[in-house]
């Protein structure tokens, strides 16, 4: 009875019992298994509270200006390399396109719907990083357009930080400048949105793989290279301390 228990694998003690494999290893090889990206829903949640932030920072500091400086001089500070100071802007990131000012809320609004649905392929914190950048700035943009004077879909958005020799803008526009350089810099590294990296370009190395699997395909099949000997024929040629083998008799010339 014992004997027939352990074929059929049943523990007889507390001390057999069987074991579920760890989840972070192979259970056909033992070997531990490399996490791969993080899971949708975390990458999502970080991108939404990137653009959160962005949105209150940007919203909060208008307010602010809004309140203390539409009637006052504009405010130098750091000897001039920073002005403050209102400025009511109906263009484009930067004062750009003054004259259009319903198409740039209409882009601003299709730029928000192509961010929400890319999300939903987001494995990559650089890009749920860039995304929330883009999302949180065009957003913050967006609200000027819809609520602020002169009209829904026309309102000026507000602009307040200044640069020697650049234009002036908030903090929603240098958001959605950060986004869209770090977007060109990991399209040119390859990562694409579920956190891999693309090997396209790398064709030699590709070619160089397979004909490094191929050669060890056949080393591991036995076969044999050439110039090689194997080793039954080793054993049956003769040597100083093996004598040839004797013929069978009437097996050709004496």
């Amino acid at each position: 009875m014992r004997g027939l228990q352990a074929t059929r694998g049943t523990a007889l003690n507390g001390a057999g019992t069987a074991r579920d494999p760890d989840p972070g290893t192979d259970p056909d090889h033992g070997a531990t298994v490399s996490p791969g990206p993080a899971p949708r829903p975390r990458r999502v949640r970080l991108l939404f509270i990137i653009a959160v932030t962005v949105f209150v920072a940007d919203l909060v500091s208008k307010t602010i200006v809004v309140a203390t400086l539409s009637d006052r001089a504009p405010l130098r500070l750091l000897g001039g390399l920073l002005t403050l100071r209102e400025l009511r802007n109906s263009g484009a990131a930067f004062s750009i396109g003054t004259s259009v000012t319903i198409v740039f809320t209409l882009i601003a609004l299709g730029v928000i719907v192509a961010i929400l649905r890319t999300a939903r392929r987001l494995r990559s914190i650089p890009w749920a990083i860039t995304l929330g950048l883009l999302l949180g700035g065009a957003t913050g943009n967006l609200g000027d357009r819809l609520f602020r004077s002169p009209g829904f879909l026309r309102g000026d958005v507000v602009d307040w930080i200044q640069l020697p020799h650049w234009p002036v803008f908030n903090v929603a526009d240098s958001s959605i400048v950060c986004g869209g350089v770090l977007a060109v810099l990991l399209a040119a590294r390859g990562i694409s949105l579920d956190g891999h990296r693309n090997q396209a370009g790398r064709p030699d190395s590709a070619a160089a793989a397979s004909e490094a699997g191929g050669h060890g395909t056949a080393a591991a099949v036995g076969e044999p290279r050439p110039g090689s000997r194997s080793a039954v024929q080793d054993a049956a040629a003769p040597g100083p301390d093996r004598p040839a083998s004797p013929r069978p008799p009437g097996d050709g010339p004496p």
